[in-house]
């Protein structure tokens, strides 16, 4: 599983790194967290609004710190 946390590197975007990295330890998942800190990069994935959580590809928010138990559903 790729988990793409996309953002400049502010406060919010630190906070969600932490928070998905928790889930995935609370999950006992195997996941590579890539920070994705390239602008061109985000908007190529469809992101106008950090931060945002991709998942396999998948963008699963955008503009917001989402909840550790919403991070744990989303990786299954």
């Amino acid at each position: 599983m790729e988990i793409k946390v996309c953002g400049p590197g502010c406060a919010s975007c630190e906070k969600v790194q932490k928070t998905v990295e928790a889930a995935v330890a609370a999950k006992g998942v195997k996941a590579d967290v890539i920070k994705v800190t390239d602008f061109q990069e985000i908007a190529k994935l469809g992101i106008f609004s950090t931060p945002a959580v991709v998942i396999d590809g998948k963008v699963k928010c955008t503009g917001r710190v989402p909840k550790q138990s919403e991070i744990e559903k989303w990786i299954g």
